[in-house]
């Protein structure tokens, strides 16, 4: 996530040219689009994180459950 909003700032401070962004390309804010779609589809996918985060939330979800059928 924190990726994304990198690239957005980017691209944002690139749009209005402000400061030394005004002279970049549009290929290196293009370019970092590019790792970031590849990173969330593929991966990600990969190493297994998503699941893992997935689990994570499920195993909270079921602790909050218990905690509120037994309080």
């Amino acid at each position: 996530m924190p990726l994304i909003i990198v690239i957005v700032l980017l691209s944002a401070l690139k749009y209005f040219e402000v400061g030394p962004l005004e002279n970049l390309s549009w290929w290196w804010i293009a370019g970092l689009f590019a790792v970031a779609f590849l990173w969330f589809e593929f991966f990600e996918h990969m190493l297994g994180r998503d699941k893992r985060q997935a689990h994570e939330q499920l195993e909270k979800a079921r602790k909050e459950r218990v905690k509120k059928t037994f309080k």
